[in-house]
Formats: structure tokens, sequence, C-alpha cells
């Protein structure tokens, strides 16, 4: 069997564009918090220099930051989420980004090697939010394996 990776990606809808003094903490800490992630146990690739006019027509919004990354497990995804120093940005959100109606964060298997598009994540969160989570596409609540992603058949 090929090896998997899992694959993420969250959006989120910015309150004010990035030069607005609103953003400046969060945009004073994006490199810092990148650099975290790079050196993470499990990390494979992030999404680094953002296409925004892609991304931005792919979601229909120029609003939307989107940030896409390969890891090698869950596990690996989760500590660098919740214990490293991301946890501080996390739990400020509130500061720089509107809530979010839909769900805004996917997870999804990816064969080794794959870097995931725009495309690949707006499919997928498109997907969690009109079937929930299945081994297609999943957030933290769910602990769906590369198995179990390979034996689903998708709804659409």
């Amino acid at each position: 069997m090929s090896k998997f990776h899992l694959a993420q990606v969250n959006i989120a809808e910015r309150l004010a564009p990035m030069d607005d003094p609103i953003m400046q903490d969060f945009v004073n800490n994006l490199d810092r918090i990148n650099a975290v992630a790079d050196v993470s146990d499990g990390f494979v690739w992030r999404l680094m220099d953002e296409d925004k006019e892609e991304g931005a027509r792919i979601f229909e919004s120029d609003k939307l930051l989107i940030n896409m990354s390969v890891w090698t497990d869950l596990d690996a995804l989760f500590n660098y989420t919740y214990n490293s120093v991301h946890v501080e940005i996390f739990k400020r959100k509130k500061e720089w980004f509107s809530k979010m109606k839909m769900i805004h964060m996917a997870f999804w298997y990816v064969p080794e090697g794959y870097e995931p598009t725009f495309q690949d994540a707006k499919d997928r969160l498109d997907y969690l939010n009109t079937y929930g989570e299945t081994p297609y596409a999943f957030t933290f609540k769910s602990k769906f394996s590369a198995s179990d992603a390979l034996n689903y058949k998708p709804l659409k």
C-alpha cells in the first residue's frame, strides 16, 4: 500500500485588510508561527506563496485567508495546533477573524508527495459542510485513518 499523509485546510474571514491596524498583531506573528510549523514533528509541507487571486477566485472571496498544510498524521497536526505556541494565536482568533457559519476546517488523506490545491481544499470543505464528517473530509472530532479513506466511496 502507498504511504499517505494528512492534508488540512482552514479558512478564516478577516475583519479588515491585512494592512489595517486591526490585523497588525496577527501579521506580526505570522512568520514566527509558520517557523514553528516548519520545524514541528510530522510537518511535511505548507502553502508558502499563496496565489491570492486563484484562492480568491476558487473560494469566491478576497476576504478569506487560506491555510493549507500536510502532516505525517493527525497526531502531528494536533500537537502543532494545540501543544505549541500556535495555540496562543489560535486563542486570539476573534480579534482578527469573523465567526463563520460554515465548517471552516477540513482534513483528508493525500498520497505522499502530493501538494493539495485550492480546488482540493474547496471540494473537501464543501463536502464536509454538505455531508458531515466522513473519511473523505473530517476534523479533529473524527479520527479516520488513511485506510478508512481508501475504502470510502464519496456520496457525490
